[in-house]
């Protein structure tokens, strides 16, 4: 039986596993919102940098991509990987993709998704919502192993493009970094 994995952040770009296909979908009931806090890849303990999560929203999707995986060894090695690159996610739910805003059935029941709980007891780096502008200047500061935080939203905000999916969250908080970057240069000349 083939496995699903559902990817709505970084994992649209970057699966880092092998895979037999590639599916652009959504979610239904979720919206996506940078309120988790990346201690490990985009940020460090002294200062996390944002990435998303999921948080649930009648009435909403999520659009992202999802990826089949049918070998037993590939399997393994899927979610040998991504235990280790979801871990500060604490939760997992099996969620039914959609590839066709007019469908009623489902493409494919039972994707895993990775889901970083608001419960600060089981998710020590839970961030929760804060107005755009104090998402944008942490954004802008935080840095991490994988590399500077704005360069995930830019990547994600890319990504989303490509895929033909406008999401207002990423594209206002993209627009609000690049204007307080912009300021900045502006105020350092």
């Amino acid at each position: 039986m083939a496995m699903w994995v559902f990817g709505y952040g970084s994992l649209i770009w970057k699966a880092g596993f092998h895979f037999d296909e590639r599916v652009v979908g959504f979610i239904k009931g979720y919206r996506r919102v940078f309120h988790q806090g990346s201690t490990d890849h985009r940020g460090t303990p002294k200062f996390p940098g944002r990435t998303v999560t999921l948080e649930p929203a009648e009435g909403e999707v999520c659009w992202g991509t999802a990826y089949k995986i049918t070998k037993k060894e590939d399997k393994e090695v899927a979610v040998t990987y991504l235990e280790v690159r979801e871990k500060q996610y604490d939760k997992k739910a099996y969620l039914d993709l959609f590839t066709d805003p007019m469908a009623t059935t489902p493409a494919v029941s039972g994707v895993m998704v990775y889901i970083a709980s608001a419960n600060k007891q089981l998710n020590s780096n839970y961030l929760g919502p804060a107005s755009l502008e104090d998402i944008a200047k942490q954004i802008i500061q935080a840095e991490g192993p994988s590399g500077p935080n704005r360069d995930y939203l830019f990547q994600l905000e890319k990504a989303l493009l490509e895929l033909g999916c406008e999401d207002k969250h990423v594209i206002d908080l993209a627009n609000t970094v690049r204007r307080i970057l912009s300021e900045e240069d502006s105020a350092s000349k």
